[in-house]
């Protein structure tokens, strides 16, 4: 180990470099009392949600967004997990209408994916949506993440959407195969997603109540659960 040596000369030089340690503590401190907002501050955007599906009473007077992926393990994370019981507390009770604003974007962070299989999803979504409404959606969209691979393969292929929609009762099969197969609703995913981009999200779940983001602190329940409840006041 080296020392210090004990000699005038070594002490002057140990107490300036002290005093300059100690200027630049000091300039950092004053540097993060003074940052400019951190990034992971709440966003706080305007959705046109008119063609958006969703769930619970139209008039309810609190609106949740919840931007998703079908392919997003952390969405179906919360699908299984937080979403009952903050649609058994707040949906199934009328406070609260719960939109799935639909952003298919992990496809496109896999390295020479040759399909854009979210992208299909939201649109086979899309295509439930246009004949059975809400509550097909929300049928379709369990299914969808009952059903979920990897997110780093192609799984969401349009042959393999065709047969999860067998499953929605009621469903034309036929008109539904027309609709995906035609790319029918591919505008409107895109203009979903300018949406989404947009407000600035850049993961997904992201949870929006009112319009303002919920950032998440400690759990999703208990953060979505008092952003609620301050938006019912």
């Amino acid at each position: 180990m080296t020392r210090l040596s004990g000699d005038s000369s070594n002490r002057n030089v140990l107490l300036i470099g002290t005093l300059i340690a100690a200027a630049l503590i000091a300039l950092a401190l004053f540097a993060v009392r003074n940052k400019p907002a951190s990034t992971t501050d709440s966003k706080v955007a305007n959705f046109n949600l008119a063609d958006i599906p969703f769930e619970g009473k139209a008039d309810a007077p609190v609106t949740v967004v919840a931007v998703e992926d079908f392919k997003c393990p952390a969405c179906k994370n919360f699908q299984d997990t937080a979403a009952p019981t903050l649609k058994t507390k707040y949906v199934d009770t009328g406070k609260v209408k719960w939109h799935t604003l639909v952003w298919p974007f992990i496809s496109t962070q896999v390295a020479h994916n040759p399909e854009d299989d979210s992208k299909y999803a939201a649109m086979a979504a899309k295509c439930v949506y246009d004949q059975k409404g809400n509550e097909g959606f929300s049928t379709y969209k369990d299914i969808l993440f009952r059903s979920q691979q990897s997110e780093t393969i192609v799984w969401a292929t349009k042959s393999y959407l065709k047969d999860l929609a067998g499953n929605v009762e009621g469903l034309d099969a036929a008109k539904f195969a027309t609709c995906l197969d035609t790319d029918a609703t591919a505008a409107r995913v895109e203009a979903d997603k300018k949406q989404v981009e947009a407000a600035g999200v850049n993961s997904t779940p992201t949870i929006f109540v009112n319009g303002k983001e919920v950032v998440i602190k400690t759990d999703s329940v208990k953060d979505i659960s008092a952003a609620i409840d301050e938006a019912l006041k």
